[in-house]
């Protein structure tokens, strides 16, 4: 399957430098702005990869958590630190931990997350982990987006993603996991359909880049459990290509793939039965993390201005799909090209339709969503790991804007409707970023503590308990 040409060759030249430019303002707004916690999940991933770097890799001693607990508290993130209260006489523990039944402790987030970003807190460089996976992603979108839609496409899919609120919200945040495993399914997905597309490649290349997605997809699984529907996708997606197009693949890719795959599942059930007990166990206690057919009704009621909010590039991508599945309806009464295409575009665009609707189905059931109060980017955060399939759709939008409504296609005037659209996205994300720093931003923080360390050596301050 060939990309189609972009209509503007200038926006050819310069889009490299327009994608990179586009994570540079991502990386101005995120790095300027001072560091903070604004939830409790924060506290326990830092714990967790702090932990790590200190070469405890699974679970605490009660000795050791509560040392861990004490570290925590004489080098505060935020103001208001997520310790509770232990025993009388015990001291702090950290929230969102749980005591195991042979009374060691660990905590109860998914454990991939804590591997990913503790190189980064061993190093000193925390801050710079979640913008490390955010380039991965943006990566595995230019690929994927330019080989599906032609030149320019790249720069507009990494535009989109960058502009997102929510991934400044989470860039900003060092130890949150939610921008890193949304991170990972956006290049996981844009690498693998660069990888089933890009048929004049050579076989080898191909094969191994698709083993790359795939591990980036079981890297966002081990991260978040849920991302499992999107890994589900991704095996479905290969199996019907290879079905329907016999040959298409390279020679044993499907195998590597699918083992991978395989291998991924085999290892979180191993892990979970080795850490919790069983392999459908996790960290979290029984009721915490329920989902629902009742809570579908309350969702549809809450989350959908919601999203709107938080994920603008949402209403593209709905856009794209209806005037996707719009054109392959028509396609026969379209030239030979052009109907091709739309038939191209179809099986793509429901390929990668389909791990953005797994995961909003998946959470339209949540209980904890389907309630009012709860801020858009609380709330948005579950859906977040959909972002790169969505990006890529709006992307489709913008691209074939030009043959939708005619604009000449060799003049910078068909790269308009694009740029326009970027730049409103990161117009809107940014104020909308900069209000959430100064909800969340404490009045002023300890300035004793070098937070980008692993160890904090600083004696408490005299407020401190």
């Amino acid at each position: 399957m060939a990309a189609t040409a972009n209509p503007s060759p200038r926006l050819a030249r310069a889009e490299p430098v327009l994608a990179i430019a586009a994570f540079a303002v991502l990386c101005i707004l995120v790095l300027t702005v001072a560091p903070t916690l604004i939830g409790p999940d924060g506290d326990a991933y830092r714990a967790s990869i702090i932990a790590i770097t200190e070469g405890h890799f699974l679970s605490l001693s009660a000795g050791q958590v509560h040392a861990l607990a004490i570290q925590l508290e004489h080098c505060p993130f935020s103001q208001n630190m997520c310790l509770i209260s232990g025993p009388a006489g015990h001291g702090p523990v950290i929230a969102q931990w749980l005591k195991l039944p042979d009374g060691r402790w660990i905590s109860e987030k998914n454990p991939g997350y804590p591997f990913l970003a503790a190189p980064f807190q061993a190093l000193g460089i925390i801050r710079l982990a979640p913008l490390f996976y955010a380039a991965l992603g943006c990566l595995g979108l230019y690929a994927g987006a330019r080989r599906w839609l032609g030149r320019g496409a790249g720069a507009i899919a990494v535009g989109l993603f960058c502009s997102c609120d929510l991934v400044m919200v989470f860039a900003w945040q060092n130890y949150w996991s939610t921008l890193t495993d949304a991170a990972l399914i956006a290049a996981g997905t844009g690498v693998l359909l660069w990888a089933v597309l890009a048929e004049e490649a050579p076989a080898c290349y191909r094969k191994w880049l698709g083993l790359l997605g795939f591990l980036a997809l079981e890297a966002a699984v081990f991260a978040r459990y849920t991302n499992i529907v999107v890994l589900g996708c991704a095996v479905a997606a290969v199996l019907v290509v290879s079905r329907l197009r016999p040959g298409s693949l390279p020679l044993k890719a499907l195998a590597y793939w699918l083992s991978s795959a395989a291998l991924c599942v085999a290892s979180v059930a191993a892990f979970d039965d080795l850490v919790y007990g069983g392999p459908f166990d996790t960290g979290y206690r029984p009721g915490e993390i329920t989902f629902s057919a009742g809570a579908i009704i309350a969702n549809q009621r809450y989350m959908p201005a919601r999203l709107v909010e938080a994920v603008p590039v949402l209403l593209l991508a709905l856009a794209a799909l209806v005037l996707i599945i719009a054109r392959r309806i028509r396609s026969s009464t379209y030239d030979v090209a052009k109907a091709s295409q739309a038939r191209q575009d179809f099986a793509i665009g429901l390929a990668v339709a389909a791990p953005w609707l797994a995961i909003w189905v998946l959470y339209a059931a949540y209980n904890w969503t389907a309630q009012p109060g709860v801020g858009a980017w609380q709330s948005a955060r579950f859906y977040l790991p959909a972002l790169g399939p969505v990006t890529l759709l709006g992307t489709w939008l913008l691209s074939r804007l030009p043959d939708l409504v005619h604009l000449p296609r060799r003049t910078l005037l068909a790269a308009a409707p694009a740029v326009a659209a970027v730049l409103a996205f990161f117009a809107i994300g940014s104020w909308t970023f900069r209000y959430q720093v100064d909800q969340a931003t404490p009045g002023s923080g300890p300035p004793h503590c070098n937070i980008g360390q692993a160890h904090c050596h600083a004696k408490p301050p005299p407020t401190a308990r």
